[in-house]
């Protein structure tokens, strides 16, 4: 008997201990936090690097790769992008100065982007991140991300926000509405745990969705801006266990990522502290209203000790406008591109040429003055072609021409990106691989000049001639070279309502997928 009861006690003693190995420790559930070793359930936290871990072994193995990855190299030094266009001027110093906009500069930019502010003294658009004085782990953090330049509504909605606006905003689903909320967030949060050090951390942001899967979606990326900063995240949505997402709150975390109706049910189950929450943002506001959460959302913000409100909408009816209205006093609307109007498709011109003619037809439509819409991405297939067709626009044609491509470095890529925005460089000529964020800049035209691999590759870069529905035209050069994707290309061409190349319509790499005649249009001669 007393064995036994011994026994119990060595148990209970032992699933109080910190494991030891990773195998000691269980899988993780849905929605748990997970080892960055393993993948196993995380626990713990890393008080070094605030990362999930399961047990004492990955805890080592992740401090031994960290003391590994600050050992000393021969990297040089990162150099920030010196903007010296007419709208915006960064000084690349370590006292870096900002030369403000005049009003006729910002309403430039803002038209060029289709940004329309209303609000009283907010902030002018930025042009890269580096403006904004962020954290340089988290500007290293928005690059390991993919970032090269912030989008439309990014460009507008960060400064405000780190201005401390509240916000009112519309934007498309992908248009980069989530970084523009984020960053903020994570600014804000590290900057105010470095200033007031403190052994745990407290709620300083809150983000509702109306669904469990945004949730993970905003956790996660918040977590890769996050990194190797004094910023932790909580996750509460339902389906998963409350005790694990009670446990990681109470834990210390600076921003909690939840359902409406599951913080509720959290918050009057248990006393949570959220007095120290500074920011509430309700992302898809428009969504939440029509699922009924109004009221659960503005039960959660009369908890709070009026905090700054960021808002997200797809479209603003009048009941969002009201929402609004209700929560703070004053409040800027920001509308980027025309998310209220249907997206239009981009109108696909198919030409047939031979590969040795190729570069001529090229220079004829940029010397067109009725098929050249400025500015210009011109898609090739590798990266010396790009190199190769830029100069050979530019010596041909008088139009400056640049390469962008992954042997690029990531300076010279935003400065060329930068270029591009403001209109100093018309053409840019690139490979598959583009900067998140370029399709949504005001390109008027695509040239697919070598067809990529993949029919889906080839909708991606015709898709970047329209950005949030605005009209655009993409120009494809196809011949025999291309005959895997025929019966792809001309079901998507036919799709469009495009006109098919005769030579196209009756290769035999076409058969079954094009009937004679029908949904085509008759193309025009001498282009």
């Amino acid at each position: 008997m007393e064995s036994s009861v011994a026994a119990e006690n060595d148990s209970n003693a032992a699933e109080d201990d910190v494991k030891e190995r990773c195998w000691d420790q269980r899988e993780a559930l849905a929605g748990e936090p997970r080892c960055v070793i393993c993948g196993r359930y995380g626990e713990y936290i890393c008080d070094e690097t605030d990362d999930d871990i399961c047990s004492l072994e990955c805890k080592g193995i992740l401090l031994s790769r960290l003391a590994i990855s600050r050992q000393p190299t021969a990297r040089p030094c990162p150099v920030k992008l010196p903007a010296t266009d007419e709208c915006y001027y960064v000084r690349d110093n370590d006292k870096s100065e900002v030369k403000p906009l005049t009003t006729d500069q910002t309403e430039l930019l803002r038209r060029k982007l289709d940004i329309v502010v209303k609000g009283d003294t907010t902030p002018p658009p930025v042009l890269s991140f580096a403006s904004c004085k962020l954290p340089q782990k988290l500007l290293e953090n928005i690059e390991v991300a993919g970032y090269e330049m912030p989008t439309p509504v990014q460009m507008q909605a960060i400064p405000a926000a780190l201005a401390g606006k509240s916000l009112l905003v519309s934007a498309e689903t992908g248009s980069g509405k989530t970084g523009s909320f984020l960053i903020p967030i994570v600014s804000r949060c590290a900057k105010v745990n470095e200033e007031h050090f403190q052994n745990q951390q407290k709620p300083l942001a809150m983000v509702l969705t109306p669904t469990r899967e945004l949730c993970i979606q905003v956790e996660d990326q918040a977590k890769v801006l996050g990194k190797g900063l004094p910023f932790k995240t909580a996750l509460v949505v339902g389906g998963d266990a409350m005790a694990g997402q009670l446990h990681r709150i109470q834990q210390g975390v600076s921003l909690i990522v939840g359902t409406p109706g599951r913080l509720i049910d959290l918050l009057t189950k248990h006393e949570i502290e959220l007095d120290t929450i500074s920011i509430l943002v309700l992302d898809e506001v428009d969504c939440m209203l029509q699922r009924g959460f109004r009221e659960q959302v503005m039960q959660i913000f009369t908890a709070l000790s009026q905090p700054q409100v960021l808002m997200y909408s797809a479209t603003i009816p009048k009941e969002v406008e009201r929402m609004a209205s209700s929560m703070v006093k004053k409040v800027t609307v920001i509308s980027v591109g025309k998310p209220n109007k249907p997206n239009q498709a981009v109108k696909q011109l198919a030409i047939w040429v031979d590969s040795k003619r190729k570069k001529q037809k090229l220079f004829d439509i940029l010397m067109s003055k009725q098929h050249y819409k400025p500015p210009v991405i011109v898609f090739v297939g590798s990266r010396l072609g790009a190199d190769l067709l830029s100069e050979a626009i530019t010596v041909s044609t008088g139009l400056k021409a640049l390469p962008i491509h992954g042997e690029k470095s990531m300076k010279d890529r935003r400065e060329i990106v930068r270029s591009f925005l403001v209109g100093e460089v018309p053409v840019i000529v690139a490979t598959g691989v583009l900067g998140r964020g370029i399709d949504l800049l005001t390109v008027k035209q695509v040239v697919v000049f070598d067809m990529p691999n993949s029919i889906k590759e080839y909708v991606h870069q015709v898709g970047r001639a329209s950005r949030m529905g605005e009209e655009g035209t993409a120009i494809v050069f196809v011949n025999e070279e291309n005959k895997k994707l025929f019966p792809e290309l001309v079901e998507t061409l036919k799709t469009s309502g495009a006109a098919i190349p005769r030579e196209l319509a009756n290769s035999r790499h076409s058969v079954g997928s094009f009937s004679a005649g029908r949904g085509q249009k008759k193309r025009k001669h001498g282009f």
